[in-house]
């Protein structure tokens, strides 16, 4: 057996790893694309898609952004040099994107999460949104919506 085919997106890109549970917890704000500072290891590793976004976070300091909690595991055929997986990894955003994220993540109550790792024209992508937590009651609309939804395109199924 070989290896799994990469999972491939509407625009063609590669993803590595998607953080699923962003839009289920968070209103989603705002959408940006940052490239990511790696070491070899890290890129190979992520070619594997030996990636995990699961707490990780974004923050803005000293007008850089960093990745943090971003596990990238190690690369399969690594011999003694190799990365630490939860590295602050730095993100190359437009110093014009930093500054209106900085103001922006400064507001009360928004954070800056990646969504998805993926691979652009050979090169390593995070998706970053700015997002405004969900309250439980909002979570629980969203899922009777998704509900009645799912009802009512059943009916329809059984009228054709």
């Amino acid at each position: 057996m070989g290896k799994p085919k990469p999972k491939k997106d509407v625009a063609g890109r590669k993803i590595v790893a998607e953080n699923r549970t962003v839009p289920y917890k968070y209103h989603i704000l705002e959408r940006f694309e940052a490239g990511m500072v790696l070491t070899g290891t890290e890129v190979k590793a992520l070619r594997e898609g030996r990636a995990n976004l699961r707490d990780s976070y974004a923050l803005i300091r000293a007008h850089e952004a960093w990745l943090l909690n971003c596990h990238v595991s190690s690369y399969s055929h690594t011999g003694y040099a190799t990365h630490d997986p939860l590295r602050t990894r730095k993100l190359l955003l437009h110093k014009v994107e930093i500054q209106r994220l900085r103001g922006r993540v400064e507001e009360k109550g928004l954070a800056l999460v990646p969504l998805r790792l993926y691979f652009k024209n050979g090169r390593a992508k995070c998706e970053l949104v700015l997002v405004k937590g969900k309250k439980v009651f909002d979570r629980r609309e969203q899922i009777r919506r998704r509900i009645v939804d799912r009802e009512i395109a059943q009916e329809l199924k059984h009228r054709r």
